[in-house]
């Protein structure tokens, strides 16, 4: 369940920009009305199992509200946001489609997705704050309801950790000299590695910081992806790379998942799903981890970042808005669905009650050794820091993984890189024709 691609001020702000980008309303001028009588939904998605899900909305609320809904299977990222696109120009997108948080400010400033707040935005008290603001983009207006989510946490060797008398790290000063006292130790070993490869994990360590990469104000985008908060992110990590405190190879290769099961690389910050990652990287080391919060900047706080997620939401092109944001609804609130989710998708539901219920009520097999590893997350989730995406996150991630690659390959400035990022993704918003504020 990785799903590792996860701010606006006003709903007014956003439609300004929608027509600097020379996205408009429809043709027609106008919102079609809901159709009466029974409904028939298309749902384009990826996450699997999902048609299961349906079967029993199709089975059971669907059959009594006359409301069917048929899932087709779409590819994730960049290419279902393309062709979501595409097809909302030609007035052809489906009733709903998952989307990733990343994603939204997107889909809203392409004119693609409906404000569904009048029939589910009373959903909000089911999902922590942080993760809400995602489907909202800080307006008045909602754009989807929180799907899954993932809370990044600390994940390390316990008995690694208690052979070389290492203490779990609360706050980043700790985690650096953790890494410092491993290498003492054992030099032949490292702490974690920074992965140039995964701006999704740089992103969330950049929310929990504080940073917030686009906001808008009036008819603007503002980019501040080299803002302080970045910054001390990035310089962080590019110390550590620099000294050789910690290793500087990318993540999800043969090479890296060796490290993690010989005990090479000792810890990894990642998300809620990391427990899938560590059942097939390495599986030699089940039983031997456990996962704590991550460490915080400030002593005492309990701040976490996203890495990954995605959102149920509705099109403007639907005959039948009402009945969509019904099924999203019941997709992403009711017990049975949130159970059927995570049963049959895999996913670590955005809804909090659900985040200790039923399957998650158990610790995952690989950590059979810390029973509540669930009820830990649950707690860990609810301090997510909110998530200001932009309408180019794909150009930020891509200038990501040439700046950051290169500077760590070579142990050179992080800064720099994160000035190429910021640069790349100002000249592409104003190379789209939105409007940037400097």
């Amino acid at each position: 369940m990785k799903y590792r691609t996860l701010a606006v001020s006003t709903a007014a702000a956003l439609t300004a920009t929608a027509l600097l980008s020379g996205c408009g309303s429809p043709d027609d001028g106008g919102e079609e009305p809901a159709a009466s009588g029974p409904a028939s939904l298309t749902y384009w998605a990826w996450a699997p199992g999902l048609d299961k899900v349906a079967d029993i909305w199709n089975k059971g609320p669907g059959k009594e509200a006359g409301i069917t809904v048929t899932v087709k299977k779409q590819a994730s990222g960049d290419d279902l946001v393309t062709k979501i696109i595409t097809a909302a120009k030609a007035h052809k997108a489906p009733d709903l489609v998952q989307a990733e948080y990343q994603a939204l400010p997107t889909l809203v400033s392409n004119d693609v997705l409906a404000d569904i707040s009048q029939e589910a935005g009373d959903a909000k008290g089911a999902f922590a704050d942080g993760i809400w603001q995602q489907t909202t983009l800080g307006s008045d207006a909602l754009y989807a309801l929180p799907q899954d989510s993932g809370p990044l946490m600390f994940y390390y060797r316990q008995d690694l950790f208690k052979q070389y008398g290492l203490t779990v790290p609360t706050t980043w000063d700790e985690f650096a000299e953790t890494a410092r006292a491993l290498k003492k130790k054992a030099p032949d070993k490292d702490l974690t590695t920074f992965s140039s490869n995964d701006s999704g994990l740089f992103a969330g360590l950049a929310q929990q910081a504080g940073a917030k990469w686009w906001t808008t104000g009036g008819d603007k985008w503002k980019v501040a992806i080299d803002d302080p908060a970045t910054q001390k992110v990035a310089d962080f990590w590019g110390g550590l790379v620099k000294e050789g405190a910690i290793d500087n190879q990318p993540m999800y290769t043969p090479a890296w998942n060796k490290a993690l099961n010989t005990g090479k690389q000792v810890a990894w910050v990642s998300a809620v799903w990391a427990p899938g990652t560590l059942t097939t990287a390495a599986p030699d080391t089940k039983g031997k981890w456990a996962m704590a919060p991550l460490p915080q900047w400030t002593a005492g706080e309990s701040v976490t970042g996203s890495w990954g997620g995605s959102s149920t939401a509705v099109t403007n092109d639907s005959k039948n808005k009402k009945a969509a944001a019904t099924f999203a609804k019941w997709l992403n609130t009711d017990p049975a669905a949130l159970a059927a989710l995570v049963k049959e998708s895999g996913i670590y539901p955005a809804a909090t009650a659900a985040q200790t219920a039923g399957a998650l009520s158990k610790a995952p097999d690989y950590f059979s050794n810390q029973p509540a590893f669930y009820t830990e997350a649950a707690e860990i989730a609810q301090g997510t820091a909110p998530a200001a995406w932009g309408p180019n996150v794909n150009v930020a991630y891509s200038a990501f993984k040439d700046n950051f690659a290169a500077a760590a390959k070579n142990k050179s400035d992080f800064g720099t890189a994160l000035t190429a990022m910021q640069d790349a993704t100002v000249a592409d918003l104003k190379k789209q024709g939105f409007g940037v504020s400097e």
